[in-house]
C-alpha cells in the first residue's frame, strides 16, 4: 500500500504536468495570432504603399505581325485556304547588366507593429548586342521598344530617367507585348537603322537602337527587393545603412561586408549559372510576380531566378517568444521534480494545488514576455518577466516550503533556468547542444542527490 501511495503521488504530479499543457498551448496560440496580426500589418502597408519589389530588365522587344495561309474547313465541310494574322514578338536580353545603388531603410508603424520598408535609389546600365532577326515570309516587324518589369509599379517614386544611346526616352505604363508575363513599363525606341548583314539569309542581324541603356529611378517597397540577372554577364552591387540584411533567392553575394554602420554586397553572375533567360523566353512559364512570404517571413517567392535582399529586424519577438514557449513544459517538469525531491528528501508535504499554482506562475512568464516584448526590446522584456515570476515564486514558496532559505534555493534554480533559456534563444545554432547538456546536467544532479535515498522507506513515510 505504501508503494501504491508513492506511485499515486507521482501519477498525480504527472497529471498536473499534462494539465498545464492547456494554458501553455493557449499561450502559444496567442503568440501565433499576434504574429498573424503582424503579417496583416505588413499586408496593409503593401496594399497602401508597395509590396515586395522585383526588377526585371531592361529587355529589348521587337514585335512582329505575320500573315499565314492555312487550311480550314468551310461551311460545306470542305477544306479551303484562308489567311490569318498572327502577332508575336522577339525578346532579347542584355549582353551585360550592371545594377546597383543605395537601399534606404524606413519604418511604417501600424498599431503595435513596425513594418520595415525601403527605397532603392536604383542605377542600372545595360548593353545589348546586335539582334538576330529571322527572315520569315509574310512577317513584318514593328518598332522595337524596351521593357522594364517591376513587381509593383506603385513603388515608383518620381519619374524614372531612361536613356538609350544617349537619348532620353519617354516611359509608358504597361509591359507592352509582355504584359501577360509581368507588370512594368516600356519605352519606344527610334526607328531601326539598316541591317548590319545581308538580309537574304535565313537570319538577319539588326543593329537595333538601344544598344546602350541607362536607367535612374527610385523604387519603394516592403519586405524584400529582388533583381533578376537577365544578362549574359550580371554585376549587381547594393549598399545600405541597415546593419541586418538577409540575402536569399537563388544567389548569395560573392562579396559582402556587414557592420554596425550598414552593409555592402556584390554579385557577379553569369548566364551559365542562371536559368533566368530561359525562364523569360518560355511563353508557358508562370507570371513573373513576387508573392510575399508567410507571416513573419521577409523574403518573397519569385517565379524566376533572382537575387533577393531583405532588411530584417535583428530580433523577431514573435519567433523568440514562440521558441521560448516550447520550453515551457520543461520548466514545469524541472520545477515539479525539484518539489518532489524536497517532498521526499526533506519529508515536506506539498499539496497538488500548490504544484498547480506554481506551474501556472511559470506559464504566466511566457504571457508577460509576449506582452512586454511588443512595447520594448526583447531582452528587457525577458529580464522584467523573469524577475517578476521569480519574485512571485520566491515569496509563495517561502510559505510552501516553510523556509526562506529553501525558497531562495528554488529562486536560484529558477534564475539559472531562465538564464539557460535565454542562452538557448540567442544562440539558435547551438540550441540543441546546449539543451542536451542542460538536460544531462539536470538528470545527473537528480541522480546524485537521490543516489542514497531508500524509496521504500520514503514511501512508508507517506502514510
Amino acid at each position: 500500500m505504501k508503494s501504491l501511495r508513492l506511485l499515486l503521488r507521482f501519477l498525480t504530479v504527472g497529471g498536473l504536468v499534462l494539465l498545464l499543457l492547456i494554458p501553455l498551448s493557449m499561450i502559444r496560440g496567442l503568440i501565433h495570432d499576434r504574429s498573424h496580426y503582424r503579417g496583416q500589418a505588413v499586408e496593409r502597408v503593401s496594399q497602401s504603399m508597395a509590396g515586395p519589389q522585383q526588377l526585371v530588365g531592361p529587355l529589348r522587344v521587337l514585335p512582329w505581325k505575320e500573315t499565314r495561309r492555312v487550311n480550314a474547313a468551310g461551311r460545306d465541310g470542305r477544306l479551303e485556304v484562308r489567311e490569318e494574322t498572327v502577332e508575336g514578338y522577339l525578346l532579347q536580353t542584355p549582353e551585360k547588366l550592371e545594377a546597383g545603388g543605395v537601399v534606404e531603410p524606413d519604418v511604417r508603424r501600424i498599431g503595435l507593429y513596425d513594418v520595415r520598408v525601403f527605397q532603392w535609389q536604383a542605377e542600372v546600365q545595360a548593353r545589348f548586342a546586335p539582334m538576330p532577326v529571322p527572315a520569315v515570309a509574310g512577317r513584318e516587324y514593328g518598332e522595337p521598344y524596351l521593357v522594364l518589369g517591376l513587381a509593383d509599379v506603385r513603388g515608383l517614386v518620381g519619374t524614372p530617367v531612361l536613356q538609350a544611346d544617349g537619348r532620353t526616352l519617354e516611359l509608358q505604363p504597361g509591359a507592352g507585348a509582355m504584359a501577360a508575363r509581368m507588370d512594368g513599363m516600356h519605352a519606344r525606341l527610334p526607328s531601326p537603322v539598316a541591317d548590319a548583314t545581308d538580309a537574304e539569309g535565313p537570319v538577319t542581324v539588326r543593329a537595333l537602337p538601344g544598344s546602350q541603356v541607362s536607367l535612374a529611378m527610385a523604387i519603394a517597397g516592403t519586405q524584400s527587393l529582388a533583381i533578376v540577372p537577365v544578362a549574359d554577364d550580371n554585376r549587381i552591387a547594393l549598399s545600405s545603412a541597415w546593419p541586418h540584411p538577409q540575402f536569399s533567392g537563388r544567389f548569395l553575394p560573392n562579396q559582402r561586408s556587414i557592420g554596425a554602420d550598414g552593409f555592402d554586397a556584390s554579385w557577379n553572375i553569369s548566364s551559365l549559372a542562371s536559368a533566368a533567360q530561359s525562364q523569360l523566353h518560355d511563353p508557358h512559364a508562370p507570371r513573373l510576380t513576387v508573392r510575399p512570404g508567410s507571416a513573419g517571413a521577409y523574403a518573397g517567392e519569385a517565379a524566376v531566378d533572382s537575387v533577393v535582399l531583405s532588411l530584417v529586424d535583428p530580433v523577431d519577438v514573435y519567433t523568440q517568444a514562440d521558441r521560448a514557449s516550447k520550453y515551457g513544459i520543461l520548466f514545469v517538469l524541472l520545477t515539479f521534480v525539484g518539489f518532489a525531491l524536497f517532498e521526499l528528501v526533506k519529508q515536506l508535504r506539498i499539496h497538488p494545488l500548490q504544484y498547480l499554482l506554481v506551474g501556472l506562475a511559470l506559464a504566466i512568464f511566457f504571457l508577460l514576455l509576449l506582452g512586454l516584448s511588443e512595447h520594448m526590446a526583447f531582452w528587457k522584456a525577458y529580464v522584467i518577466s523573469a524577475a517578476a515570476c521569480i519574485g512571485l515564486q520566491f515569496v509563495y514558496l517561502s510559505g510552501v516550503l516553510k523556509s526562506w532559505w529553501r525558497a531562495g534555493l528554488f529562486a536560484t534554480m529558477l534564475t539559472a533556468l531562465y538564464g539557460a533559456l535565454y542562452s538557448l534563444l540567442v544562440s539558435e545554432d547551438n540550441a540543441l547542444l546546449m539543451g542536451s547538456l542542460l538536460l544531462f546536467g539536470v538528470l545527473a544532479g537528480i541522480m546524485w542527490i537521490t543516489r542514497k535515498v531508500d524509496w521504500y522507506e520514503r514511501a512508508a513515510s507517506l502514510g
